[in-house]
């Protein structure tokens, strides 16, 4: 089940949205806000009308089972990484399958689209080196991988674009179960900077805070705040824990 809730209303949920047989594994928010689209180890993707609560759309594709869930900007598409190690772009009109990537020899753990909606990255799952990336494609017409991000030794987690005003060039970071969080220069593939958390457990995702920090959550030690150190460089430094 997915629900959802006003910020700065009542305490229950403004909206229940039932439909899965399995754990929800992920869910994207149309960028006009009236629709949810949601992913499950059942295999299946529904769309729902946020206003209503009611599920607008149903598409099931055999062990798709989903493991993230990425809205493309200023489109009706909607971007999916699978444990089939395949990523999916969805139609949101009618919810069918509009192109498939290149298979991977990985589970695909997590997908992210840029603010402009040209490309995505998708990361995967691994060990000892082997998989264990992050590969950036092109989301327009060609849809050909643009370059691969390799350096982890564990499972990668999740990949975020970072914003201009933050990395001051067009870059990228990762997260893995090693504990570490790795800053690539997104058009050479070259890794900028490594921060280790030592004693995190695996770190299991990234968010951008704002223009100078990011957010990391871990298995050990909660959440981790980062901030952006261009003093030498580019740089990452933990200054907060939660």
């Amino acid at each position: 089940m997915v629900m959802m809730w006003d910020l700065q209303g009542s305490s229950q949920p403004r909206q229940q949205f039932s439909g899965h047989t399995m754990v929800v594994t992920g869910l994207a928010v149309s960028p006009d806000t009236s629709q949810l689209c949601t992913g499950s180890r059942d295999n299946t993707l529904l769309l729902w009308d946020v206003g209503t609560g009611q599920r607008a759309e149903r598409a099931s594709v055999s062990r798709n089972l989903v493991t993230h869930l990425c809205w493309v900007p200023r489109e009706p598409y909607i971007l999916q990484t699978s444990e089939d190690k395949t990523i999916r772009l969805w139609d949101s009109r009618g919810l069918q399958v509009a192109h498939v990537f290149p298979a991977k020899q990985h589970i695909q753990t997590y997908c992210e689209v840029s603010e402009d909606g040209h490309k995505c990255i998708s990361c995967s799952s691994g060990f000892g080196g082997e998989g264990c990336e992050a590969t950036l494609w092109d989301l327009r017409q060609t849809r050909n991988r643009i370059c691969e991000y390799k350096g982890h030794f564990q499972t990668v987690a999740c990949c975020v674009f970072l914003p201009r005003a933050l990395a001051l060039m067009p870059v990228i970071a990762t997260s893995s179960h090693d504990c570490k969080v790795k800053i690539w220069n997104q058009e050479s593939g070259a890794c900028l900077f490594t921060l280790s958390l030592d004693g995190s457990g695996p770190l299991t995702s990234l968010a951008v805070a704002d223009t100078v920090s990011l957010l990391c959550a871990s298995f050990s030690r909660g959440i981790r705040l980062l901030r952006v150190d261009h003093s030498r460089g580019l740089e990452l430094q933990e200054v907060a824990g939660f």
